[in-house]
């Protein structure tokens, strides 16, 4: 029996070999190219933009930055570690927006109203006591989240530690709670120093309680204590000259994010003067500076993060208790020691978190 073949589907499209109508032209085939090429297009386009369309929007993240972001770069990767605890990573599930006043704190305000206006869902205030303050002053609506050296309370960024209350919350690291522990290690490693320098800036908001705390310890040691004050570049060299000229035997750096910002300029002045000095985080350590003693503001910034982390996802900054950073480390250089001509005492090699050779 004779089968027939199977029937053929007609195509929709012209076959480019079919009698073209007596009116084709060269003009009217471009035509026809161009009207095929936009249907292909436009179909391939309609997915992704579909596609995109179904995502949820990520929450976008506002971070308002006291210093530069190359002065502040360890403390921001301790900040996306908290983050990345709570499940979240900048580009895949949360968005960034950065503004960083560079160290000119007279910017604050007007970077975080910037940040208001961008309707970021948390706003984290990062680098100094004084974005924390910019950020408050902004809005009392949206959440912020600060890392400070003040006591929150007294200066009056939240009314309770358990439950600060409002639209804001953070983490309080002790750096100057502890400056008397500072001129404890430091008396430990050069107990033959008569005169101990301290270097402050009259400007943070705790400078008199730490210059309190630094006398008295500077009382029980029996020995004199030279304070010098610094608020600019300028003044960091002046306050060097003054110390040199007092014979000051060894110094103690405050706590400061514009001495953190200049810690380089300062480490040079001491191994210039040959003078043993101790600060309060181990950056200083890491650019020359013979040892440091605090609390790990890296772990502050990471706290910082999580609770960030926490906000986006449902809580509210008013019940979540201010964060103690309890973390300690010491760092020494010993490299630094001996140009000095110190030896560091076995006690303290025991203790230390870091030792640089």
């Amino acid at each position: 029996m004779h089968t027939p073949p199977p029937a053929t589907r007609q195509s929709t499209e012209p076959s480019p070999n079919a009698q073209r109508p007596p009116d084709w032209d060269r003009s009217a085939a471009a035509e026809y190219a161009r009207a095929a090429e936009a249907r292909r297009v436009g179909a391939a386009a309609a997915w992704p933009l579909a596609a995109r369309a179904q995502q949820p929007t990520m929450p976008l993240v506002g971070y308002l930055g006291g210093l530069s972001r190359d002065t502040f770069a360890p403390r921001l990767a301790a900040f996306h570690k908290g983050l990345a605890e709570r499940g979240y990573v900048e580009g895949r599930n949360v968005e960034i927006e950065y503004r960083w006043a560079n160290g000119q704190y007279d910017r604050l305000p007007e970077l975080a109203a910037d940040l208001v206006r961008r309707h970021v869902a948390v706003i984290a205030a990062m680098g100094g006591d004084a974005p924390a303050f910019a950020a408050k002053a902004a809005s009392t609506t949206i959440p912020i989240v600060f890392a400070v050296t003040a006591d929150p309370v007294k200066a009056g960024l939240v009314s309770s530690l358990n439950r600060p209350g409002g639209n804001i919350t953070g983490v309080n690291f002790l750096l100057n709670t502890i400056a008397a522990k500072l001129f404890e290690v430091l008396n430990e490693t050069v107990p033959k120093a008569t005169t101990i320098g301290f270097l402050v800036n009259p400007s943070g908001p705790e400078a008199d309680s730490a210059v309190s705390q630094v006398r008295l310890a500077a009382q029980v040691f029996g020995q004199q204590l030279l304070v010098v004050k610094a608020t600019s570049e300028y003044e960091i060299d002046a306050a060097f000259a003054t110390l040199a000229q007092q014979r000051v035997g060894a110094l103690l750096v405050g706590n400061d994010v514009f001495f953190y910002s200049r810690r380089e300029q300062i480490v040079a002045h001491a191994a210039l003067q040959g003078m043993p000095a101790i600060y309060n985080v181990r950056e200083f350590v890491q650019a020359g500076g013979l040892m440091s003693y605090g609390t790990s503001v890296d772990d502050a910034q990471r706290q910082a993060g999580v609770y960030v982390g926490r906000i986006l996802q449902g809580s509210k900054p008013g019940d979540l208790p201010i964060q103690q950073a309890v973390k300690v480390e010491l760092a020494l250089n010993l490299k630094t020691a001996k140009s000095l001509g110190i030896t560091i005492p076995t006690s303290l090699l025991l203790r230390a978190d870091e030792v640089i050779e």
